[in-house]
């Protein structure tokens, strides 16, 4: 199995999963329209490629993780001539399942395979290596892929062909916004009734009511301060994903919907750049 990869898109999930990555003995080619995320891997002991093309011939495995259909559309559209016979793409981004279904097929006439393989975890499953991989694919691209998923994250989930990963990870964001919706209401409430948050959230976080949210993102809301684990504007984006999903399945999803509406009003406030933990926003008026 090939151990050199490029890496396209180092964001604050891409970067970690990279330096991974490379602290696991893999030789990498690393692209980002920014130039410092490449610079401190080029530091570290990476190769930094100036181009997409340049980035996209160096390896057989093409790692992205990138922020939306258009970026990776725009960034597969310049890797096209340059990929190498027989190459894998591996799409960490979090885009519509019809976009990767299209992208596969694209690719596919080049000679060129491609999986999705959106991740969950935040930053902090990202620096740790234990992201969930929710993947879209056939079982011997898989395969092919395995050895790199398995140093990014701490467990891989196969759900089915290409498409969906992406589809497992809409249903994941429809969860992310319920619950961190829950969190920040239950605070709100807490605090107008006067009531000690922290002691709350130690005497709750344990039973029914807990939740990876309340668990580690309470803490932001009781202080109103808000670092980037996973950006509003994005989760945004995602729930935009899953309610379109639904859309064509002819499902409501009135929580989901809401959620999008309340995400709305603080992007207009000027905190999509915040982690969606910024919900509280919303609540303190």
């Amino acid at each position: 199995m090939p151990t050199d990869v490029s890496c396209l898109g180092l964001g604050a999930l891409g970067a970690p999963m990279a330096r991974n990555l490379l602290r696991a003995g893999w030789s990498l080619t690393v692209f980002n329209r920014t130039a410092a995320p490449a610079q401190s891997l080029e530091a570290a002991g990476a190769q930094r490629a100036m181009t997409v093309a340049e980035a996209a011939a160096a390896s057989p495995l093409l790692l992205l993780c990138l922020s939306d259909d258009q970026a990776v559309d725009e960034v597969l559209a310049l890797a096209k001539g340059h990929l190498q016979p027989g190459a894998l793409v591996i799409d960490c981004s979090t885009i519509s399942p019809g976009t990767s279904q299209r992208l596969a097929g694209e690719l596919a006439t080049q000679g060129v395979d491609y999986i999705d393989a959106p991740v969950t975890g935040g930053t902090e499953g990202a620096e740790a290596g234990t992201l969930r991989v929710l993947i879209g694919a056939e079982l011997d691209q898989l395969e092919r892929a395995r050895p790199l998923l398995e140093v990014i994250g701490g467990s891989l989930h196969h759900f089915g062909p290409v498409g969906a990963g992406q589809q497992a990870k809409a249903v994941n964001q429809v969860l992310v916004a319920g619950s961190y919706a829950a969190v920040a209401e239950a605070l709100a409430l807490a605090d107008r009734l006067g009531l000690p948050q922290d002691a709350l959230v130690e005497a709750l976080k344990g039973g029914a009511a807990g939740s990876w949210a309340l668990e580690n993102r309470s803490q932001q809301m009781i202080n109103d301060s808000y670092p980037l684990g996973f950006k509003l504007a994005l989760h945004r984006k995602d729930l935009g994903i899953a309610l379109g999903a639904a859309a064509e399945a002819r499902l409501e999803l009135p929580i989901c919907e809401r959620v999008a509406a309340l995400e709305d009003e603080l992007i207009e406030q000027g905190c999509g750049e915040l982690d969606v933990s910024a919900l509280a926003r919303w609540f303190k008026g």
